[in-house]
């Protein structure tokens, strides 16, 4: 699975992102989709994770209620909805494809990394 993150850019606190991943090479429907982000110094962290078919999503503890995961299968295109931005959100945000069964929000589940986009949001 080849992915593409699109979306990132500057953005001051209070203000909304929405990030995009487009995946070629498998059939989309057959993977589970995440969002983890990378901030300098830092682990990658888990912000967000949907389910093959959409119908369960997870998130990171941080991100509850303002960001939301979606994914459209025909377009082969899952999105990250981001609301509310704080200055902790920035980052570089990677979309990752898993074909296991495991728990989502354990990087280790995902098989396939996109590039990354960087978010910034100013204070």
């Amino acid at each position: 699975v080849q992915l593409q993150a699109s979306g990132g850019g500057l953005v001051q606190a209070g203000g909304s992102l929405r990030l995009s991943c487009a995946a070629s090479g498998r059939t989309f429907s057959n993977v589970a989709m995440g969002w983890f982000r990378q901030a300098p110094g830092k682990e990658r962290e888990f912000v967000a994770a949907i389910s093959r078919n959409g119908g369960n999503t997870y998130y990171g503890d941080s991100v509850k209620g303002r960001f939301t995961i979606s994914r459209d299968n025909a377009k082969n295109t899952v999105y990250l909805q981001m609301n509310s931005l704080k200055p902790e959100d920035t980052a570089v945000y990677y979309c990752a494809a898993g074909t296991g069964w495991g728990a989502l929000g354990n990087k280790n589940q995902y098989n396939y990394w996109g590039q990354g986009t960087l978010v910034t949001v100013s204070s």
